[in-house]
């Protein structure tokens, strides 16, 4: 079945496919992870927040039931499997893209599928912050949506940027999944090029770009998580 992995042809026909479709996959690839996390970011943001400040003792209380159906809401939607969520998907991704089908059309499953893990890593960072300063802020009068955006959020900065990098090479693993279905990317060169047409060549140079985006998101992230760490600057 592998035979042809290590023959010079192999690896001739994968070069040729390289050239010719690697680097718009490339692009397109980038392209799908950094909209769905920024979209990802923009809903799940709100929903950590609600997470971490919402309870009985929280800076910003709501009703218990509320924080309850909230937390089932991101609870379910997190425990789906991503490819059985994007055939749940397809009637939103056609009402708001048009077609099921394409680059675009994958980003919408890619952000249902991505904002609840990014709503929990959320509420992780700002759990995280020190109750003392939170206490300190109460106590000179601020309002519960000051301490959240003017000491919670920025006192959390770095573990924020840590988990969000998180979040963005997970999103990365899931458009390669995309990719199979249709989506676009590397996932669909190494199906399309490299799986159907026997050329496994193909689909091992597809995960090894896709492992240097992601050292490249990790590495960049860590670095920026790091300067901003005030901890470290003591």
């Amino acid at each position: 079945m592998f035979d042809n992995v290590f023959s010079g042809e192999a690896w001739k026909t994968a070069w040729d496919i390289v050239r010719s479709d690697f680097h718009f996959a490339t692009w397109e690839t980038l392209y799908v992870t950094l909209a769905a996390t920024f979209f990802a970011v923009v809903l799940g943001l709100p929903f950590g927040i609600i997470l971490a400040t919402g309870d009985e003792k929280g800076v910003l209380p709501i009703p218990k039931w509320l924080l309850k159906v909230t937390s089932a809401v991101i609870n379910v939607l997190r425990s789906v499997p991503f490819l059985i969520l994007m055939m749940l998907a397809i009637p939103l991704t056609r009402v708001i893209v048009g077609t099921s089908v394409g680059t675009a059309a994958s980003i919408v499953p890619l952000v249902v599928a991505s904002f609840p893990f990014v709503a929990r890593l959320v509420e992780t960072s700002l759990r995280e912050v020190d109750k003392n300063v939170i206490e300190a802020a109460e106590s000179m009068g601020a309002t519960p949506l000051q301490i959240i955006f003017r000491v919670m959020i920025p006192e959390s900065v770095p573990s924020l940027i840590q988990n969000l990098t998180v979040a963005a090479t997970t999103v990365l693993s899931y458009s390669a999944m995309g990719g199979a279905m249709g989506g676009g990317g590397l996932g669909n060169v190494a199906i399309m090029q490299g799986y159907y047409r026997y050329q496994y060549p193909v689909m091992l140079l597809a995960v090894v770009v896709l492992v240097a985006i992601v050292g490249v998101i990790q590495a960049v992230g860590t670095r920026l998580a790091t300067r901003l760490d005030k901890r470290l600057k003591k």
